[in-house]
């Protein structure tokens, strides 16, 4: 926190040096300015406020005691304020053109606009990968004894584009957050592209109530962290399997105390991504709950981050707690490509809602999940453990045949252990997960690195090698697909920003 508040204080002189320039460069030009006057040629010139735009984000609540506070000018004010001969470029003209830029500041993005009606921050995040999949089996064999065979790929793609616009409009109370999101890998099929986002409106620090497009706050990686995990794009085996996904619905967050945060949702489905209002049935009976508690720093990095890039000088400890539950019918759920898929699958990678699963005539149209996941992090000087486990709970089907069908009960963990090896600059990693199911195990053993070339989250350099053992989950944006034996290899550049 010291080194931010350090950081902020600095961009603060920085942008006092150059209005300063801006002031020299005006007298130049148009004969001695007065202080107000040179702020005045700058119309858009406003002070910055970073704190009502999104109220998670660290950098808001400096800017509360006002070390975050400063100007920006707007790119209309650069060219009727600072016009200069042809071949204009000293250093007032250049610090002129730099005074003029959008705001950035970390987790938000660019502040291109602020007034009385409203503000707007725009992000971008996007990614290239190269992934190779030819160390793993070519087939697979299910516990019912059916072989598949596997389509593996050699390829590069730009996996993900990205762009979120975030701010208020008419009252910093009234927030929103839209995005444009493409997934590549998925071309052709259903939610490739999608537009969708939320607003809320903020009561105060201990409630805001929201309402549209997000994800159940069902496992740790849910509660809003992306794209601030330690692998790019990509879960653990364990978390992916038992995970709920994004859906459209209403929502209550908050903290209790200091420290102690929630968030309560009550949705349509459990994924929303590719399934129309069509296919959904006439009951909302989803739901999801997270609480979690940050005893010592009340914190525990950006947006509650995995692994310690920022190199904590206090021990961050959290603890968390998640369950959710639906009842999910086969006709709302996505394909099994969709960018976002969470079908509900048994251990060995097979979808419950395949017909005749289970046995001639055996067709399951509803099945109730429930499913709760316990975590627990620490993090001290670059160094991090983080851990899940999860518990998952299939009961209550609705189909022909569906009587023959026992309860199924699954399991499983996931295990993080990071390091910054060299500060701001490169981290190093290893992760663990087993699932345990009532129709087969399954594992991952996973070796990471992310290297930060411009010793900043917002762009680096990530490679990870997988070691696989009967995967029973999958799709075209996931770095592996269902039963996968074997290893997987991959290279992303990351753009965050």
């Amino acid at each position: 926190m010291k080194s931010r508040q350090l950081e902020l204080e600095k961009q603060v002189s920085e942008q006092g040096a150059r209005i300063r320039d801006l002031e020299r460069l005006l007298e130049e030009r148009l004969g001695p300015v007065s202080g107000s006057e040179a702020t005045a040629a700058a119309p858009g010139a406003v002070p910055s406020a970073g704190a009502s735009a999104v109220q998670s984000a660290p950098a808001t609540s400096q800017a509360r005691d006002g070390t975050s506070q400063v100007p920006a000018a707007t790119s209309q004010s650069t060219a009727s304020s600072t016009a200069v001969p042809p071949g204009g470029d000293g250093p007032a003209v250049r610090a002129a053109q730099e005074s003029a830029s959008p705001d950035y500041i970390g987790n938000l993005g660019f502040k291109i606009y602020e007034g009385d009606k409203g503000q707007i921050y725009m992000r971008l995040m996007t990614y290239a990968r190269y992934l190779n999949q030819h160390g793993i089996d070519s087939s697979y064999t299910d516990s019912f004894g059916n072989t598949k065979s596997i389509d593996r790929r050699e390829d590069f793609q730009l996996n993900k584009f990205f762009l979120p616009f975030a701010g208020w409009f008419l009252d910093p109370k009234f927030k929103y957050y839209l995005y444009v999101w493409s997934t590549n890998t998925a071309q052709g099929d259903p939610a490739q592209v999608v537009g969708a986002g939320n607003v809320s409106y903020v009561f105060n620090d201990y409630a805001t109530l929201g309402f549209g497009i997000t994800s159940l706050p069902g496992v740790r990686s849910t509660e809003g962290q992306f794209p601030y995990w330690l692998g790019v794009d990509d879960r653990l085996m364990a978390d992916e399997f038992f995970r709920p996904s994004y859906t459209t619905g209403i929502w209550v967050k908050g903290a209790f105390a200091p420290g102690v945060n929630y968030m309560a949702m009550l949705g349509n489905n459990m994924s929303t991504l590719g399934v129309s209002a069509s296919q959904l049935d006439d009951t909302v009976d989803t739901w999801s709950l997270m609480l979690n508690w940050l005893p010592t720093t009340h914190e525990f990095g950006p947006l509650g981050a995995f692994g310690d890039f920022e190199q904590h000088e206090e021990v961050a400890t959290r603890l968390g707690v998640h369950f959710t539950h639906s009842t999910e019918d086969r006709q709302q759920q996505p394909g099994t490509d969709s960018i976002e898929n969470t079908q509900i699958r048994l251990s060995d990678g097979n979808v419950i809602f395949t017909p005749f699963l289970f046995g001639p005539g055996v067709i399951v149209e509803k099945v109730r999940y429930q499913m709760a996941s316990l975590d627990a992090g620490i993090k001290y000087r670059g160094y991090s453990l983080e851990g899940e486990y999860y518990r998952r709970w299939l009961s209550d089907y609705v189909g022909p045949g569906t009587e023959i069908i026992d309860d199924i009960n699954d399991d499983g963990y996931q295990l993080w252990a990071s390091a910054m090896v060299l500060p701001s600059k490169l981290q190093a990693y290893v992760g663990l997960s087993q699932i345990f199911g009532d129709f087969g195990d399954a594992s991952e053993l996973r070796f990471g690195f992310n290297y930060f070339p411009k010793a900043m989250r917002g762009l680096r350099v990530n490679g990870e090698w997988m070691i696989l053992d009967e995967a029973p989950l999958g799709y075209t944006a996931f770095p592996y697909p269902v039963g996968a034996n074997g290893d997987v290899v991959h290279v992303n550049l990351e753009y965050n920003f």
